[in-house]
C-alpha cells in the first residue's frame, strides 16, 4: 500500500445533486427553489435572528436591568485564605504580588479582604478593600491593613 492506491472507504463519500440541468432530471426549472419568493433569488442570505417576517425572538422578550458604568469589581478573599497562605509561605506582609504569585488572583484585580475565618498571625496586609469584620481581625493581633 502507498499514497497512489489509498481510497476511500466505500459508500462513505456520495455526490451532491446536480440542480439546475434541465427538466429531465427532476431537478431542473427552479432548482429545488419553489416560486418567486426572497430564498429563489440568486445572492440570498437570511440575516441572524430572522425568523420569516415573524417578529424575532430577541423582539418579542422584554428589555430589563441595566449595566453600571461606575461599578467596581473585586475579587473576594477571605481572611482564612490569608493565614493558610501566611503559613504555607511563613509570611508576615501581603500584597498583590504575594497573592499572583500563590495564584489567588490575577495582576489585573481588584481584592478586596473578607472577615470569614480566623487569623492568628500579625499581618501586614494591602489591598483595594477591606470589610470592618476584617479590618478589626487583623488590627487585634497588631497588623495593619492598608488600602492601595
Amino acid at each position: 500500500m502507498n499514497l497512489s492506491n489509498l481510497k476511500p472507504a466505500k459508500g462513505s463519500v456520495k455526490k451532491g445533486k446536480r440542480l439546475g440541468r434541465g427538466q429531465g432530471s427532476g431537478r431542473g426549472g427552479t432548482s429545488t427553489k419553489g416560486h418567486k419568493g426572497h430564498q429563489s433569488r440568486s445572492g440570498y442570505k437570511s440575516k441572524p435572528g430572522f425568523e420569516g417576517g415573524q417578529m424575532p425572538l430577541q423582539r418579542r422578550l422584554p428589555k430589563f436591568g441595566f449595566n453600571n458604568l461606575s461599578r467596581v469589581e473585586y475579587k473576594a478573599i477571605n481572611l482564612s485564605t490569608l493565614q493558610t497562605l501566611a503559613e504555607e509561605r511563613k509570611l508576615s506582609n501581603i500584597d498583590i504580588d504575594t497573592l499572583v504569585e500563590a495564584g489567588l488572583i490575577s495582576s489585573k484585580d481588584r481584592i478586596k479582604i473578607l472577615g470569614n475565618g480566623k487569623l492568628t498571625l500579625k499581618l501586614d496586609v494591602k489591598a483595594h478593600a477591606f470589610s470592618k469584620s476584617a479590618v478589626s481581625a487583623i488590627e487585634s493581633l497588631q497588623g495593619s491593613a492598608i488600602k492601595i
